[in-house]
């Protein structure tokens, strides 16, 4: 008698188009969350200590007004406790109100005496001595550490790229400060700055972690859909292997009774009887084979869909993520690169300068007077001094040319393969370019012009000796007349 052997249609979920790449797709993006997450934590973290920063500048504010006026001594008092158990915002702001109209109400019987503006390059003057009779509200020195230490802390603050031009007009403020009240509301909206940068941190680490949370759900269907189809498949197998071997049972039996059966009535007897278990048998299998591929069809249909459905979304993700990481990069006023971007540009510069031996040249540059155009005209035209100024030296360099802007009227020029003489041409005419645009505020035409400092990018250069020679060539500019380039020795 023929063996009969029985096979089971089973279905592999490997063999689906695009779900390992899909996987593989997704653990990368949840992996760039969780560097992203970090990356945003840290810097929470370092808005977070500057928020520490401005909490012990307060208290040392405090400590330093005490003994002026028992009233102002009242008020400075609630505040340092305030300070001291990190009160929230709002009853700081209230206080800083309270501490502001009780310092009017001083000044207005002991007149504070305006003290020399503070100059942000060199320590500030000190005011000038107070007339008889009236409180001497700002021992010189007291005065000078404390414009010192608030100005450190507003160029921590000009480094973050939201907070720049807020930051800038608050130097410009803190030059011109004349007493307590103007130099506690330079500190208050300093504060306010600190909180919402780590309020804006707070909400981007809140968004990923959502978006986290969701690729890691979609993560945990994948993986269910992957279970159920190898428990699918294993229990093909495991039925596939039951019903072979009942067939062969039926089999070997059958052989056993036809070898003792002596009359052919018996021997069809038995036969048609073995036949129809074996019948019975693979009907039964063939319903729950049905049944399996069924139920793997149905799943496997709406994976694909899922599956569509994640690719679209994966797509969009790419496109979002591309748009806050070039955002991200970017100085807001001018659309140029920022300094968080520079400085990855520097380092793949200097291995690029290691690697081949090409030159790498660095423009440092320099708005001449631009203090003179913020104080003169205001701020509004000075940003867009800066804002016309970065598009002409966008306009006057190759595609691959690097140029960003690193704080205040500061831009920086890498310039790849050129040789320094070259460079030293190419920033001469840039500088003319900029000397030729034409500004007129309130009917006034006004000039402006650039000074540049060049150097070569050296192997192993860091960016701190780099800029150090930038910087010096670009102080022999200015030193020498201004609206000129010059090249490090």
């Amino acid at each position: 008698m023929r063996h009969v052997k029985a096979c089971a249609s089973t279905a592999d979920f490997r063999g689906q188009p695009g779900s390992t790449e899909l996987v593989n797709d997704t653990l990368d993006w949840k992996q760039k969350y969780r560097d992203s997450l970090r990356e945003m934590a840290a810097e929470e973290t370092r808005w977070r200590e500057v928020e520490q920063a401005l909490r012990r500048l307060v208290g040392r504010l405090c400590a330093a007004g005490m003994g002026v006026n028992p009233l102002l001594d009242d008020e400075l008092s609630v505040l340092a406790a305030a300070n001291r158990r990190c009160a929230p915002a709002e009853e700081l702001e209230h206080l800083a109100g309270s501490l502001t109209t009780t310092i009017v109400a001083v000044d207005a019987v002991s007149p504070v005496v305006p003290a020399a503006p503070p100059a942000l390059a060199s320590p500030p003057s000190p005011p000038s001595p107070a007339p008889a009779g009236a409180v001497e509200a700002h021992p010189a020195g007291r005065w000078q550490a404390t414009c010192l230490a608030v100005g450190a802390v507003l160029q921590v603050l000009k480094a973050d790229p939201q907070s720049n031009a807020a930051t800038e007009e608050l130097l410009a403020q803190l030059a011109n400060a004349t007493g307590d009240t103007g130099l506690a509301a330079i500190v208050a909206r300093a504060a306010d700055l600190v909180r919402e940068r780590c309020e804006a941190y707070a909400h981007e680490r809140s968004k990923s972690a959502a978006v986290l949370a969701e690729v890691t759900e979609r993560l945990g269907e994948m993986t269910l859909y992957l279970t159920e189809a190898g428990r699918t498949t294993r229990t093909g197998f495991e039925d596939t292997a039951t019903f072979n071997d009942a067939v062969m049972s039926q089999v070997r039996e059958l052989s056993s009774e036809v070898r003792g059966a002596t009359e052919l009535a018996t021997l069809q007897s038995l036969v048609n009887s073995r036949l129809d278990t074996v019948t019975r048998q693979i009907t039964d299998f063939r319903v729950r084979e049905e049944a399996r591929a069924r139920e793997h069809a149905g799943r496997t249909a709406r994976m694909h869909a899922r599956i569509a459905d994640l690719e679209r979304e994966a797509q969009d993700l790419y496109r979002k993520l591309d748009q806050e990481k070039h955002g991200a990069r970017l100085d807001p006023l001018t659309q140029v690169a920022n300094r968080k971007s520079f400085d990855e540009r520097f380092v793949q510069e200097i291995e690029k300068r290691t690697a081949d031996g090409l030159p790498v040249a660095m423009l440092l540059w320099d708005i001449d007077d631009f203090k003179l155009i913020n104080d003169s005209y205001g701020h509004r035209a000075g940003d867009r001094v800066l804002q016309t100024v970065a598009s002409s030296f966008v306009a006057g360099l190759r595609s691959g040319d690097f140029v960003a802007r690193i704080g205040g009227e500061e831009f920086v020029i890498l310039l790849a393969g050129l040789k320094p003489e070259i460079a030293l041409r190419i920033a001469n005419q840039l500088r003319a370019a900029v000397e030729a645009l034409r500004f007129h505020f309130r009917g006034t035409p006004v000039r402006v012009t650039a000074s540049c400092g060049i150097t070569e990018l050296r192997r192993g250069d860091a960016p701190g000796a780099a800029f150090d020679r930038a910087d010096a060539a670009l102080y022999r500019a200015k030193r020498e007349g201004k609206n000129q380039c010059v090249a490090a020795a």
